[in-house]
């Protein structure tokens, strides 16, 4: 789910420093990224067609990387105070370059997440995204590139949701796409501040086990936990040509914006 596969055929143009353009959101958006390293694919977009935010509402994404998620959050939700967290310097000057090019103000802090700038610690948002590092690191072979593997070396679950759930406001939703391989350790890491835990498995195909989980709560809320149907990402038992299968609702996030369908926390 890491491929750029979201961009339109022929929409992936070079962009010289070795970065390419990819094209979301069928266009609405144009995402530089490293040619080689991280690169965004289908998560963040899914992330942010997850997260219930209206116009006028603040929103920090934590670990953005080049700003896909944020920035596709903004592309549906018109008039959103946009704030955004990378600790990478490299990937946070490609996450202003690309809310400058989209015509998106973005707030974006280049930070650790123990190290949370003073502007930051000051505020809190109605709503936080994140979309943490998911391998293990002892289980895996490390990526040859930096940035890469910064991304996909295992994330401090605990640490995350704690900084997360502060920069949440009372009744605030955070919304967290994760690998489903991690889920237990991801809903031991939420607390007793937040509630009406919704997880979202997201299959490959009908019949498939799920490979990523959406995992949403509520600042305060007491609402129960509760294990949604799977959202099925392709049509059909198997790739049976060329050319992107998804499915109808998932095509609709990825090319028209749309929310993700499924209930609210």
């Amino acid at each position: 789910m890491t491929s750029p596969s979201v961009a339109e055929p022929g929409d992936q143009a070079a962009a010289g420093d070795g970065l390419t353009d990819d094209a979301f959101l069928g266009g609405r958006l144009r995402i530089l990224q490293p040619r080689k390293g991280y690169r965004a694919g289908i998560d963040p977009v899914l992330l942010a067609a997850a997260t219930p935010a209206q116009a006028g509402q603040s929103v920090l994404d934590l670990g953005t990387g080049a700003g896909t998620a944020i920035l596709c959050l903004a592309a549906r939700v018109p008039g959103l105070d946009l704030a955004a967290v990378e600790l990478q310097a490299d990937y946070a000057d490609l996450a202003r370059r690309n809310a400058a090019r989209n015509g998106i103000a973005l707030d974006l802090h280049c930070a650790d997440l123990t190290r949370l700038p003073d502007a930051l610690r000051a505020r809190q948002f109605d709503h936080v995204i994140m979309n943490p590092p998911y391998f293990a690191g002892a289980s895996r072979t490390a990526a040859p590139d930096a940035g890469r593997e910064t991304a996909l070396a295992g994330a401090d679950l605990p640490l995350w949701a704690d900084t997360a759930i502060r920069r949440l406001a009372p009744g605030g939703t955070l919304a967290v796409i994760h690998d489903a391989a991690a889920l237990p350790d991801l809903l031991g890491a939420l607390d007793s501040r937040v509630g009406g835990v919704a997880v979202h498995p997201l299959a490959p195909r009908q019949g498939r086990a799920a490979h990523r989980v959406i995992v949403s709560c509520r600042k305060g809320s007491r609402g129960a936990f509760r294990l949604l149907p799977p959202l099925v990402l392709h049509a059909g038992p198997s790739h049976a040509a060329d050319g992107e299968d998804y499915a109808p609702a998932i095509s609709a996030v990825l090319r028209d914006a749309a929310p993700l369908p499924g209930p609210e926390v």
